[in-house]
């Protein structure tokens, strides 16, 4: 049985303009890219580049840059991830399996969510 398929990496390749505006401020407020430091995460955008290279694709004939990002942080606004947690009893500094995140996740977005685990990570 073969699942639903991954919009991801659609052609053609995408160009990505870093941010310099009002945006940059909006993603760095509410999309903060964590692996790096804030410095660095702000002169090369990394994450949201990433993100944009391999989501955005797919929707470039109907939105730029520009309105995806937008559309992403509003989204995101629609979901209050750290509440959602709590409810379920999850609190940081704490440790859990990625089977009970998953599931408290799960509850509100009623899709599986893209959760990864990081070794090492602190």
């Amino acid at each position: 049985k073969e699942g639903p398929k991954l919009l991801q990496y659609c052609k053609p390749k995408l160009n990505y303009d870093l941010f310099s505006d009002e945006m940059l401020n909006d993603l760095d407020k509410h999309w903060i890219q964590l692996k790096v430091d804030q410095a660095s995460a702000l002169k090369d955008q990394g994450a949201w580049k990433y993100q944009y290279l391999k989501h955005g694709s797919c929707c470039q004939k109907m939105y730029n840059q520009n309105t995806y990002f937008s559309l992403a942080l509003r989204l995101k606004d629609r979901f209050d991830l750290l509440r959602t947690l709590q409810i379920h009893s999850i609190i940081p500094g704490s440790s859990y399996t990625f089977e009970k995140i998953f599931d408290a996740v799960k509850t509100v977005t009623q899709m599986d969510p893209d959760i990864k685990c990081t070794e090492g990570a602190p």
